[in-house]
């Protein structure tokens, strides 16, 4: 019996491969390349794993994942000899590390006696306005990959103030709901679910899911709590065009190794204020002097000689002065 996988982020992928309708045999070939090149050295069971799944599927692919695979491994120094051989390539030098200089350390003072150590800096959360949370919102929603990394990096440090963590089962149940889901291609519930969960509008769930770049759903993800392994899966089936880049997967995998709770629930916390802002700019109440503004300007009415109650040809001047004629 084959036992259980060893490489990091591989468990659950052999098991999505067996079920019926789905070929997923290039992406596994592809993702288990990358998982086996990023590490610098292997045991000896990773490696009889790596050469037992990989001999297997090299056949099984079509010549481009075949040329794809064949490329990343042929400038790996550790290539296991028996896949080299199958892929009809030469081992590779052995890439020795570039020298890196002695970092010295800046002269920092040592705290002294006079002058003891400062205390460690606390996080005093911020409530976020909601226009400011539209702008953090559009801001995201704009940037690029590198941006969003940067912004989400900084966002860990930011008084702001997050949203409150979501209840462990309530969690939980959302997790396998988004899988299934993702599974099964369904963008409607995938969207409803994060809806639902994360207390968000569905427009703007629809814009996670719908986001091309992936950084929306990481951070929808680990507010929830997703394990890394589950997030990689709903990357894969959610958007098979997504799912098929290599590099779009990995990128995210490692940005979502890094990013931090409090990042993603503050950018929930943004999403939530910047479509209370939409609310609210949409439903302003009206003005004292709104109305009159936005009215024309009468033209002025001539005042009538004769005013009501009067008898038409009575001079009114002499009716006064008690002169009849």
């Amino acid at each position: 019996m084959t036992p259980a996988p060893t490489i990091p982020g591989f468990d659950g992928l052999m098991t999505l491969s067996r079920r019926e309708g789905v070929d997923i045999r290039p992406t596994l070939l592809r993702v288990l390349t990358d998982l086996y090149v990023q590490a610098h050295s292997h045991t000896s069971d990773e490696e009889k794993q790596f050469i037992e799944l990989t001999s297997r599927l090299i056949d099984q692919v079509d010549d481009a994942t075949r040329a794809a695979v064949r490329a990343r491994l042929s400038i790996y120094p550790n290539t296991p000899k028996v896949i080299l051989d199958q892929l009809a390539l030469k081992p590779a030098a052995a890439q020795q590390p570039a020298p890196v200089a002695p970092s010295v350390a800046p002269d920092i003072p040592a705290p002294t006696l006079s002058q003891p150590a400062p205390p460690p800096s606390r996080i005093v959360n911020r409530t976020m306005q909601p226009n400011d949370a539209a702008e953090i919102s559009n801001l995201f929603f704009a940037a690029n990959a590198s941006e969003r990394a940067k912004m989400l990096h900084n966002l860990a440090d930011t008084p702001l103030q997050p949203s409150a963590r979501i209840p462990q089962a309530r969690a939980e149940r959302a997790m396998h709901i988004l899988e299934m889901a993702a599974f099964a291609e369904d963008r409607e519930n995938f969207a409803r679910e994060i809806s639902e969960a994360l207390i968000l509008p569905l427009a703007i769930a629809d814009q996670v899911v719908s986001d091309p770049g992936g950084e929306p759903l990481a951070c929808c993800a680990k507010a929830l709590g997703m394990h890394g392994a589950i997030f990689q899966r709903v990357l894969l089936f959610l958007n098979p065009e997504f799912g098929t880049s290599v590099n779009n997967v990995y990128r995210l995998s490692r940005m979502y190794d890094v990013l931090t709770e409090r990042a993603a629930l503050i950018m929930v916390a943004a999403w939530r204020g910047a479509h209370l802002a939409a609310t609210r700019a949409k439903f302003r109440p009206t003005l004292y002097d709104d109305e009159r503004q936005r009215a024309r300007a009468a033209t002025p009415m001539a005042r009538p000689s004769v005013q009501p109650g009067m008898q038409p040809g009575v001079d009114v001047a002499r009716t006064r002065n008690g002169s009849g004629s």
